[in-house]
């Protein structure tokens, strides 16, 4: 996987093109890992990616101990993407904080209260 890595200032984007998977995994955290530590946000744009499993999770929420204090966003989530969020968050919700994640989620969240877009 060939991830599109964008800096503006402080601000990066990384938008994968693809699965995330135990085999794309590798890519994508190196392209975080790459990020000039001037960079104070980092926002995984994933409008290209329909299917996530595990290592979407844990790219999303441990693949940025290198870079302490970068808040980490993810926008344009597709259904399997967020139900996979959804239900990490309602198992352990402090370790899938989806309140630092997205940042507009309102606390006590569950699959049951957010309807993805078809």
């Amino acid at each position: 996987m060939n991830p599109i890595v964008t800096t503006d200032g402080t601000r990066a984007r990384i938008t994968p093109r693809g699965e995330i998977d135990h085999d794309s995994l590798p890519p994508l955290t190196s392209a975080a890992r790459a990020l000039p530590p001037h960079v104070t946000e980092l926002q995984w744009d994933m409008h290209h990616t329909t299917f996530m499993d595990i290592a979407g999770l844990h790219l999303l929420f441990d693949s940025t101990p290198h870079h302490p204090g970068l808040r980490t966003t993810v926008v344009n989530l597709h259904p399997q993407p967020l139900r996979l969020l959804l239900l990490a968050a309602e198992t352990d919700p402090v370790s899938f904080d989806l309140t630092r994640l997205m940042p507009d989620t309102p606390s006590g969240i569950t699959p049951w209260t957010v309807h993805p877009c078809p």
